[in-house]
């Protein structure tokens, strides 16, 4: 039996509906994942080569004391013996220096003004032949100028300079003590104490600790460092004078200053440069309560050898070094690459730790930046930003349409 008009517009109905729904459904389906953003990919990192070395072992003398530190390196690296303080002799003529020229600075070449000698001179340079202290010629009337009096104090140690420079800069020698205790305390030498220009007085007392970080403060000033890495120099009227440091040109080593009393000892304040990698490090170090100059140098010589090779440079990152990786579901992958290299000169066995992070990515353009790698030495940190080696793009519609349980 045919059916009735009105079944058949039932079923017309109920058929276009039922299509209408479906191309809906359809539209709603293909919109929504089409357009659906795509989750965001964690990245699989690598772990960072160890890159901490073994440990150095300085060969320190059986007697006295001694420390070594290095320049840009924080306090010392080692020590020896007895590390409180104790009278360090013509050493002190490097704090009369550092104090002059806090208040008086000479830069590069620069000679800076004249400074006239008096009878008030010639009487300072007899009182320091009377406490059987090493001297140098002055006379009344002569002028030199204040880096001619400075390297006639330092190259041969001369006593009566470090006094007439004192005075000179601070107008009487309690002004200068007054300034050189300011000084100390302003750059935390806790365990430095002078009573004295020159060091003849054996209350004139550092610790081998901050005999390193005066040391420093010497190779980091603009004028020292030349004049303690001269052998000789001659000096207008009081002529020829001889650097006291039998050390210099040995072994790299270019200062610092030698000191000896029957208190203190033979003594020396050094400084060497030791080739690393292609760069060079200043070490800085002391050896205090030696017999006499020629064994301490011979310990001096020793120290310096077994010292050097605990310096290495490492590579702390190398550019491209791949530190993470991403794969997409959709057939794509890229690669958390070091944006650049980084390296650095270590000592020892200084810890080195490496931090990797790389963010999570959902599409990136090459070059962009994904992450960075830490690097901390010691105290310093350096970072290197960690970029993107390919692009990758979104997957688009169809790839959705065809993975609906991915996005």
């Amino acid at each position: 039996m045919s059916p009735t008009r009105r079944q058949v517009y039932r079923r017309r109905r109920l058929a276009f509906f039922g299509a209408l729904a479906v191309v809906l459904a359809s539209a709603v389906y293909l919109t929504s994942t089409g357009l659906a953003p795509v989750s965001a990919l964690d990245a699989s990192v690598s772990e960072p080569a160890a890159l901490t070395q073994a440990a150095a072992t300085p060969t320190w003398p059986s007697q006295g004391a001694g420390a070594i530190g290095a320049v840009g390196f924080d306090g010392v690296l080692g020590s020896s013996g007895d590390q409180s303080s104790v009278p360090i002799a013509s050493i002190t003529k490097m704090v009369t220096a550092l104090v002059v020229l806090d208040a008086k600075p000479l830069t590069g070449d620069e000679e800076g003004p004249d400074i006239a000698f008096t009878d008030t001179d010639v009487d300072i340079y007899y009182d320091a032949v009377a406490e059987n202290g090493s001297v140098a010629p002055v006379s009344a009337g002569m002028v030199l100028t204040q880096r001619q009096a400075m390297e006639t104090m330092l190259i041969p140690s001369a006593n009566n300079y470090s006094v007439s420079l004192a005075v000179w800069a601070f107008g009487s020698v309690d002004a200068y003590l007054a300034a050189a205790s300011a000084y100390l305390s302003e750059h935390g030498l806790t365990g430095t104490t002078v009573a004295d220009t020159s060091g003849i007085s054996a209350q004139s007392v550092s610790s081998p600790a901050d005999l390193v970080a005066i040391g420093k403060l010497v190779m980091a000033d603009p004028v020292l460092p030349s004049i303690v890495a001269m052998p000789s120099a001659e000096i207008p009227t009081v002529g020829t004078v001889t650097n006291t440091n039998k050390l210099l040109g040995v072994d790299g080593v270019d200062g610092i200053k030698t000191g000896t009393t029957d208190e203190a000892g033979a003594c020396l304040l050094f400084a060497v440069e030791v080739p690393v990698g292609d760069t060079t490090v200043t070490l800085v170090g002391v050896v205090l309560g030696g017999d006499t100059h020629p064994e301490l140098n011979k310990t001096v010589r020793t120290l310096i050898a077994s010292v050097s090779p605990g310096f290495r440079q490492v590579t702390l990152v190398e550019e491209g070094t791949v530190y993470g990786s991403y794969t997409t579901p959709w057939g794509q992958s890229g690669q958390a690459v070091a944006e650049s290299s980084q390296s650095a000169v270590l000592w020892s066995d200084t810890p080195v730790n490496t931090d990797v992070e790389v963010e999570p990515l959902t599409v990136g353009s090459e070059g962009d930046t994904v992450g960075s790698v830490d690097v901390t030495v010691g105290s310093a940190t350096v970072s290197v930003p960690l970029v993107l080696d390919s692009t990758i793009t979104d997957p688009g519609p169809f790839w959705r349409w065809t993975h609906p349980g991915q996005v």
